[in-house]
């Protein structure tokens, strides 16, 4: 790791609490000169001294950083098994299921498991946490207003019962942003609560040191109740679940060992 690259990733920690250190660091290190070349400086140096004195920048670096990339259904048929088979596996234990969409983005992905949860029970029994580590981004989703393109694996019966269309964008109804919390977290640093029914955590591990992935995993599982589920992306397979304290339910879903 260059000096220049180095002493960019501690100063970044120091401002904003995220330790690049344990992002892959080829990924990130790509991403990141590719942004500062765009925004006209040679190295990491002058670059964060831009950052110090423009929000606009630095917002921009905390977008690239965080890889704010969502639709709604996103890879939909992992959300058909999730309505077939763990919803009511998990509705036969308990009415009232608690659930934490972590790394949310800008909000489709718990506002797609409101609407799908909302076809088993009433939406006044939906609790769901959406966290993000991007507050731009959290700002985006407490709107619930989306482009088309976010929307295209809706069907189209949730979108005529769940969206209103406004100009060219579409609202998510009000019934179903008030299902959801949306709170700043980030899953290296912050504290993680406790028991959860389900956690969703998709197309963000990928970023990470398998270091990092370790302490993430063993977190996830200790904020699950006992036989809850841990739903991951389609490229994010848990190799060796078990060390974890997870067993395999289902294609990129993991159910917590039950004592």
């Amino acid at each position: 790791m260059s000096q220049d690259y180095l002493q960019f990733i501690e100063r970044v920690h120091t401002k904003t609490g995220i330790d690049l250190s344990q992002y892959k660091e080829a990924q990130m290190k790509r991403r990141l000169t590719s942004l500062r070349e765009k925004r006209g400086h040679d190295d990491f140096r002058s670059y964060f001294d831009a950052l110090e004195n423009d929000s606009l920048l630095l917002n921009e670096l905390l977008d690239r950083m965080t890889i704010n990339v969502s639709e709604f259904y996103r890879n939909r048929k992992r959300f058909e098994v999730l309505e077939q088979k763990v919803i009511p596996y998990l509705l036969q234990r308990k009415k009232k299921l608690r659930i934490w969409s972590a790394a949310c983005s800008t909000g489709e992905e718990p506002y797609t498991l409101a609407m799908i949860l909302n076809r088993h029970i009433p939406l006044q029994q939906v609790e769901i946490l959406a966290t993000d580590l991007d507050g731009h981004a959290l700002g985006k989703a407490q709107a619930g207003l989306y482009h088309e393109r976010s929307l295209k694996e809706v069907p189209p019966e949730i979108l005529k019962k769940y969206f209103r269309k406004e100009g060219s964008t579409y609202r998510v109804i009000d019934e179903v942003r008030k299902s959801v919390t949306f709170k700043k977290h980030n899953l290296l640093a912050d504290r993680y609560q406790k028991d959860f029914d389900l956690i969703v955590c998709r197309n963000v591990m990928i970023y990470f040191t398998e270091e990092a992935k370790k302490t993430i995993y063993k977190n996830f599982s200790h904020s699950l109740i006992d036989g809850g589920i841990f739903f991951v992306g389609s490229t994010e397979q848990i190799f060796s679940p078990q060390t974890h304290g997870f067993e395999v339910y289902d294609t990129f879903f993991y159910r917590k060992w039950q004592k």
